[in-house]
């Protein structure tokens, strides 16, 4: 389990896209998903692709590990795309039976909602992965800071969004000890509908929440005989500073929003469309 999801976890190695302020990255994310609901058209999600796949290649994490971000949702993909398949109708028909009907509209849409979900997926993981949980503490507390003068409490807001992403992969290596305990002691997870399935979780999820709440009260307890009370008064070990890398991972982020609203708004789709169809028919 805990090999399938990498959101939370850090992958420690130097490269350029590491080496960006935490703030940077925290703005490339929020561009790179604007440009993901930019995209409005199949045919140009590439460009998204080639995007990512760029970040990944100068991050020097192997694609398989960023992919595996992917892998907790292989039963949700399927889903979606099926959904999507007959449930729209838009297009020419290709199929039908009875109530079922798949039309090449509905075979665009259901690629289009999958690639929306992986690329979100990948580059959220792809954060997380070149950012360490101080870092992205310090970020979010940095990007929030205006709003302090309405006393909103950004520090304590960004460290309990950092700790919570922290402990993903925590809670997941203990849910995995957990069950691989209760399957030792004869437990059964696997066989039975889903109901006599969802019952066997009862002696899984009531250690793991036990477990987690000692845990949160051995962080606080921690945190208070280290005299910690909010980031007034705080010293910083690292003053955050932008470089020339972070210009241009930006420009190039803009560079690739201004594409996709460009080709889209000037290209004509018409002939991919066509090619489409010929394939499909």
């Amino acid at each position: 389990m805990l090999n399938d999801i990498t959101l939370g976890q850090y992958f420690p190695v130097d490269s350029v896209v590491h080496r960006l302020d935490p703030r940077t990255k925290l703005v490339l994310l929020i561009m790179y998903i604007v440009a993901v609901f930019l995209v409005k058209e199949l045919w140009v999600f590439p460009i998204v692709i080639a995007c990512m796949l760029i970040f990944t290649v100068l991050s020097r994490v192997p694609l398989s590990y960023v992919l595996k971000a992917v892998k907790p949702m292989r039963w949700l993909l399927p889903i979606m795309f099926i959904i999507n398949l007959f449930m729209i109708h838009t297009g020419t028909i290709l199929f039908e039976w009875k109530f079922l009907k798949i039309t090449t509209g509905g075979i665009e849409q259901a690629f289009f909602i999958v690639l929306r979900l992986v690329t979100l997926v990948t580059g959220t993981s792809l954060l997380t992965l070149t950012t360490t949980p101080i870092s992205l503490t310090e970020g979010m507390e940095s990007m929030m800071s205006p709003l302090k003068v309405v006393r909103f409490p950004a520090h304590e807001i960004a460290m309990m969004m950092t700790i919570a992403l922290r402990f993903i992969p925590t809670l997941l290596e203990e849910a995995d000890k957990i069950m691989k305990a209760q399957l030792a002691r004869g437990a059964d997870l696997e066989s039975g509908n889903i109901f006599k399935r969802a019952k066997a979780m009862i002696p899984i999820l009531i250690p793991l929440f036990v477990n987690s709440f000692r845990r949160a009260d051995d962080l606080a307890l921690a945190m208070e005989s280290r005299c910690y009370h909010g980031g007034e008064g705080r010293t910083r070990l690292r003053v955050l500073r932008f470089a020339w890398r972070d210009l241009w991972a930006v420009l190039v982020m803009s560079a690739l929003i201004a594409a996709i609203v460009l080709i889209q708004r000037f290209v004509s789709f018409a002939p991919l469309h066509a090619w489409f169809l010929g394939l499909l028919v």
